[in-house]
């Protein structure tokens, strides 16, 4: 699987602890910035890994600014992004399996790195169940 990440600089701690966490492990991992806590702006980076998960380039995509969402609301103004906010490891896992989210959105200031560590992995395997939420999913994407 690839995903793809993206940070704003409040997201840029984070973002690195978690590719770091991930690395070695079965994924294509790819760094879509930013590289520093300089200051930028979120919907940059927000719009770059979604249109890399909408286009097919990566399978997933991950972003992170200071609440998560900003990174939610831009990822999720492309096409084919069902971005959702990775508040709680259930709320996550069923955020694949009911609403097949392509895109996970942290805040970094309101989730320790280990819970976001945990939440990323459950939403990392867990499949869409499809079924009767694949009609809904279908109606979203109207």
């Amino acid at each position: 699987m690839k995903v793809a990440f993206g940070a704003d600089h409040g997201g840029f701690p984070l973002k690195d602890y978690l590719r770091q966490a991930l690395a070695g492990k079965s994924y294509q991992l790819l760094d879509m910035g930013t590289d520093s806590a300089e200051s930028v702006d979120y919907p940059d980076f927000a719009h770059q890994v979604a249109r890399a998960v909408a286009s097919g380039e990566v399978d997933r995509g991950v972003l992170i600014c200071r609440t998560g969402q900003g990174m939610c609301m831009a990822a999720n103004k492309i096409p084919g992004v069902r971005a959702a906010h990775g508040y709680d490891p259930e709320a996550t896992r069923l955020s694949r399996l009911h609403n097949d989210a392509n895109v996970l959105c942290f805040g970094a200031d309101f989730i320790k790195p280990e819970d976001a560590l945990r939440s990323l992995e459950i939403w990392l395997d867990t499949e869409f169940e499809g079924g009767r939420h694949q009609r809904r999913v279908a109606k979203m994407e109207q």
